[in-house]
């Protein structure tokens, strides 16, 4: 039971990183015509959905699909930061802290026993 959940979250790790791929170079594709960012986008999200699919399997739903939510705005968050200089203002900044409070109070506390 133990390495079923460990894998879980190890398909949910991966499924983060490629949406955060994904959604990240999305401007790369200049709405679909650079052909190469586009390939790389259509592979990454088919292969995040993969993932996802198994982590759907392992975890209950409603937790892996809260945090890998939580997890993938906050990553392209970070990304858009990085990548593009786009910083969010202090609204911003709130909501992706919220929502990281969200992911911790969902994986740990929202539980039912």
């Amino acid at each position: 039971m133990i390495s079923l959940k460990i894998s879980g979250y190890l398909y949910l790790f991966f499924a983060v990183i490629l949406g955060i791929a994904s959604s990240g170079f999305l401007k790369n594709t200049n709405g679909f015509t650079n052909l190469m960012p586009t390939i790389f986008c259509i592979i990454s999200i088919t292969l995040c959905i993969f993932c996802l699919s198994k982590v759907m399997m392992m975890i209950p739903v409603g937790f892996a699909y809260a945090t890998y939510g939580g997890l993938t705005i906050t990553g392209v968050t970070i990304f858009g930061i990085l990548k593009y200089n786009q910083l969010p203002n202090i609204y911003g900044t709130v909501g992706i802290i919220l929502i990281i409070i969200g992911v911790i109070l969902v994986n740990y506390l929202g539980r039912l026993k």
